[in-house]
């Protein structure tokens, strides 16, 4: 049986089904080519948590040196493992470019005609974006690459998350924070993946709550400052009432600011609403976030908490960020 959660505003949004041993779990590439060895290793990985993996039939293909095949192969392996309802959830092999050239060859309603996890984050963004204005939930997260590398401990967290154990994430807080408390439904990820579909019809409806969560690399200053100024621009972000900052890798500081959030702030001195920062969500860290959930945000000087409303939640625990790292904390 499908799972539905009551969304902010009366709104609705389908939580895919939680995995069980057993379960089929497709590997595709939409957009950069992967070595085989990778796909194959995460395979591995995927078998030791108790799944059966499948892997995409044009995945070994290279097109122009960059894609995992053309755009219609890299289609047709995503359709594929929509439309095969043995699959429970499909794992993104990487990101890079090229996500975009799919949007229009897979029906919308294919996603939530076929509810299952999609996993990915980067260029992958676009995929999800798509995926959450078709009402369906998706995974921000490690792909193939990093789980055949098993980085934590983003690895061991998607593996809770897709079988029903959901975090309660606490980080400190930085001197940049902006504090207050924020309601609405998680969508975002790669900057300049998420600009490309906002407000387009692949992007949540404008008249629904939203926390945003955004990261970037190997970015300009200038860049991000453009890129976000532009969401800033689109209807929907009046409904914005939150704000993620995730990690912000190899910029380039092309402007006379201190660090990145330093001047995205600098953009939102006038909206009365809170902002999260250092959260560990981007290319390196890639802690897993579940967009299209209900989610609730609180933000201090001392510490953030982002924790979900989702239905069928089992074993939920608390996970914190120290110097140290990622460490699991307790049940809650």
């Amino acid at each position: 049986m499908n799972k539905s959660v009551d969304m902010y505003k009366g709104k609705k949004i389908i939580q895919p089904p939680y995995l069980q041993a057993g379960d089929k779990v497709a590997l595709v590439s939409p957009a950069y080519w992967v070595p085989q060895e990778a796909i194959e290793q995460a395979a591995d990985v995927l078998k030791s948590w108790g799944l059966q993996p499948v892997i995409g039939p044009n995945t070994n293909k290279l097109n122009v040196n960059a894609f995992a095949g053309t755009a219609d192969e890299r289609a047709a392996d995503l359709l594929w493992a929509l439309e095969d309802d043995s699959i429970k959830a499909i794992v993104c092999s990487r990101g890079g470019y090229g996500s975009i050239h799919l949007l229009n060859r897979i029906p919308l309603e294919c996603f939530v005609e076929h509810p299952k996890w999609i996993v990915g984050h980067g260029d992958i963004t676009t995929l999800l974006c798509a995926v959450t204005a078709s009402g369906l939930m998706s995974l921000h997260g490690p792909m193939a690459f990093q789980i055949a590398s098993c980085q934590e401990p983003a690895t061991s967290i998607t593996h809770d998350i897709l079988f029903g154990k959901l975090p309660q994430y606490k980080i400190p807080g930085t001197p940049n924070n902006k504090s207050g408390q924020a309601k609405g439904i998680l969508i975002g990820g790669n900057l300049c993946s998420y600009s490309a579909v906002a407000s387009t019809h692949f992007h949540l409806k404008p008249d629904q709550d939203i926390i945003l969560f955004i990261e970037e690399v190997e970015e300009s200053l200038h860049g991000i400052d453009r890129l976000f100024y532009t969401l800033m621009l689109q209807p929907f972000f009046e409904n914005v009432k939150g704000i993620i900052l995730g990690t912000f890798n190899s910029v380039r500081y092309d402007l006379q600011y201190g660090c990145v959030e330093q001047m995205l702030l600098s953009h939102l001195h006038s909206h009365d609403i809170p902002v999260c920062c250092g959260f560990p969500v981007g290319s390196n860290s890639c802690i897993p976030v579940i967009e299209g959930a209900t989610c609730s945000l609180q933000v201090s000087a001392e510490e953030s908490v982002l924790s979900y409303e989702m239905e069928g939640v089992t074993e939920p625990y608390e996970v914190s960020i120290a110097s140290s790292g990622l460490i699991k904390e307790k049940e809650l």
